[in-house]
């Protein structure tokens, strides 16, 4: 009879065991999908960083030629402290969409200033902004793609178990403003209203 005790004993301290295990396994796949989502993150904020670091040099460039469109200027400078500013993800997308549509004005008025868009420094400028929007784009899709991973970790089972005791939250993805579906109003006739 004492056999059968022990053995019984050894039986669920075994599952005890293998049920540890696996949610210690679980545990450490949530830290590093979640990692893998903060890194993704990080990268975006690399990118838009870098864009925060041009545009002065930008707003600069084109005041020396364009000192009179004093509105545009402040609205790239106001999009740009908007977007330095915002710290979630949500707030960044949207201050992002801001600063790109700020971008899109100062460019039209570019177009008035043949010597501008002729100058080195200026050209340059703008490759390197462009080469940046690329970045932003594709470190946008990179995190949005490690989010989905990881919220579906979140929301599977038996891994949802394992996130609500844990504290694993869904993230959130860097959307888009709604209003960039809509294309901006540009009045070349200064009819504006």
């Amino acid at each position: 009879m004492k056999k059968g005790l022990l053995g019984t004993i050894i039986a669920i301290l075994a599952v005890i065991v293998v049920f540890v295990i696996l949610l210690m396994s679980s545990y450490n796949g949530f830290v590093n999908k979640e990692e893998d989502v903060n890194q993704s993150y990080a990268q975006i904020e690399n990118q838009l960083q870098r864009r925060l670091d041009l545009i002065p040099n930008l707003v600069n460039t084109v005041k020396g030629y364009a000192s009179h469109e004093k509105e545009v200027i402040a609205s790239v400078s106001d999009a740009r402290a908007k977007l330095a500013g915002a710290k979630t993800p949500a707030e960044q997308a949207t201050a992002n969409e801001q600063l790109s549509g700020a971008l899109s004005r100062l460019l039209v008025v570019v177009e008035n200033y043949p010597n501008l868009k002729a100058d080195q420094q200026f050209t340059q400028l703008m490759d390197e902004l462009a080469g940046t929007e690329n970045r932003i784009a594709v470190a946008r899709k990179d995190y949005n793609e490690q989010v989905a991973v990881y919220n579906k970790k979140v929301k599977r089972m038996p891994g949802a178990i394992v996130a609500r005791i844990a504290g694993f939250d869904e993230k959130e993805y860097f959307k888009a403003d709604p209003n960039a579906t809509k294309a901006p109003n540009v009045d070349f006739g200064g009819n504006g209203q």
